[in-house]
């Protein structure tokens, strides 16, 4: 049973910083996309950023370019996002996600995973 399990979300002003962690459990996931999305109140699930077996591999929304950056430790099966420069237009939902298929690309589609944590919150005031 594979599980993800977000952490590190909170309440930050504006040009602030978090990192959040992703916890996977339940199998190995080298060369499985995992990546993050995040959701809006009243907007639909969009693709934040995405990581396959190194930080060589990464893929980044425009909107977080240059401000975010995903890395992940494979022995401890963990993925991250550290948010710097943080706008209010960035708070939201942030999910992990992990596709079950080794992949040579890093889809943006959220159909394209298959395991997805409960979320952590994240708020940036003005």
């Amino acid at each position: 049973q594979v599980q993800l399990v977000e952490s590190g979300g909170g309440l930050v002003q504006a040009g602030g910083s978090l990192r959040l962690s992703c916890a996977a459990s339940g199998s190995t996931f080298w060369w499985n996309p995992m990546v993050w999305f995040r959701q809006a109140p009243g907007k639909e699930r969009e693709f934040v950023a995405g990581i396959r077996e190194s930080a060589s591999n990464t893929r980044y929304a425009d909107a977080v370019k240059g401000r975010f950056t995903i890395s992940r430790d494979n022995a401890k099966n963990t993925v991250y996002l550290q948010m710097n420069s943080l706008k209010p237009e960035d708070t939201a939902d942030y999910y992990c996600g992990l596709s079950r298929l080794r992949s040579t690309i890093i889809p943006t589609s959220p159909t394209s995973y298959d395991y997805w944590g409960r979320g952590t919150q994240v708020t940036v005031s003005s």
